[in-house]
C-alpha cells in the first residue's frame, strides 16, 4: 500500500519552517552539484515540474552559461480531468507553451528543451521507452536532475526509475530531487533520506526568476472550470517558493 498520498492540504510550509532539521541540512554549491565540465540534464515528468524543482539552479546555470537540457515526458495533459475549456488536445499544445515561456525566463537558449510527448499519469508503463532514449542521449559526464524515485506521485517515481536505470548504465550522475514529498511527509518523516539532503541556498536573482517562471504556467494557477483548487495552489506554492531548493545526493 502507498502511503505516500497527495491528498487534502498537506503540510503547511510553516511547520517545515518551524523544524530546526530543515535549516540542519548541508550547504551546497552550484559547482559542488553540477562541476563546469558537466551537462546538465532535468527530467521533468509534467510540464512545470523543472522549474517547481530546479527553477533557482535553472537561473543559476543559464546566468553562468553552463549548458542545459530539459527533457518534459510528459505534456501533462491531465491536469484538468472533466474540463470543457481545457480539453487534453488543448492543454498539450498550452502547456507545452507555458513550459517554453517558463524556461525563456529563466534564461535559458530556445532548443533547450525536448519533450517525449508520453501519456500524462502513465510514464510507469512506458518507462523502457524513457530509459532507451536517455540511453541514447545522455553522456558520462553528465548531471542528470529528476524528481525523486519516492516521491508520492507515480510520474515522478517511473521517471526518477527510469532516470536511475540509464545512468547506472552511463556512468551519468544521477541527482534527485523531492516535489510532492513536502506534501505528504512530515517533519522529521523516517521515510525520508534526510541524510543524503543538501540545500541549495538561491541568490535573489534566481528566486525572481523562478517565481516569474511559475507564473507563466498560468494553467495550473488557476481555478479549473470543473470545479477543481488550482493545481498549484497557495499552500503548495509556499513550498516551492522557498529561497533554496534541495537535492538528494546519490548514496
Amino acid at each position: 500500500m502507498n502511503e505516500r498520498m497527495i491528498v487534502g492540504t498537506g503540510t503547511l510550509e510553516s511547520e517545515w519552517q518551524a523544524w530546526p532539521g530543515l535549516g540542519q541540512l548541508q550547504q551546497t554549491t552550484m559547482l559542488e552539484l553540477v562541476p563546469h565540465s558537466a551537462r546538465t540534464v532535468i527530467i521533468s515528468p509534467h510540464p512545470d515540474d523543472e522549474v517547481l524543482a530546479t527553477g533557482g539552479l535553472l537561473a543559476m546555470l543559464a546566468g553562468d552559461a553552463r549548458e542545459t537540457c530539459v527533457l518534459a515526458v510528459t505534456d501533462g495533459e491531465a491536469s484538468h480531468p472533466g474540463s470543457a475549456q481545457w480539453p487534453g488536445h488543448l492543454l498539450t499544445r498550452q502547456r507545452r507553451g507555458e513550459s517554453l515561456a517558463g524556461l525563456e525566463l529563466l534564461g535559458l537558449l530556445p532548443g533547450s528543451r525536448t519533450t517525449l510527448g508520453l501519456p500524462d499519469g502513465q510514464v510507469q508503463a512506458h518507462r523502457e521507452d524513457v530509459v532507451a532514449w536517455l540511453g541514447d542521449f545522455l553522456r558520462p559526464d553528465d548531471v542528470v536532475i529528476s524528481t525523486w524515485e519516492l516521491d508520492g506521485h507515480p510520474d515522478h517515481e517511473a521517471s526518477a526509475q527510469a532516470t536511475a536505470k540509464a545512468c547506472a548504465r552511463t556512468g551519468a550522475r544521477h541527482i534527485q530531487v523531492p516535489v510532492w514529498m513536502w506534501h505528504w511527509a512530515s517533519p522529521g518523516d523516517t521515510r525520508v533520506p534526510w541524510r543524503r539532503m543538501v540545500r541549495l541556498c538561491l541568490p535573489t536573482d534566481a528566486t525572481d526568476r523562478k517565481k516569474l517562471a511559475i507564473a507563466a504556467h498560468r494553467t495550473q494557477l488557476e481555478p479549473q472550470d470543473s470545479g477543481r483548487a488550482p493545481v498549484l495552489g497557495s499552500v503548495v506554492l509556499a513550498r516551492m517558493l522557498r529561497p533554496f531548493e534541495v537535492f538528494i545526493l546519490p548514496e
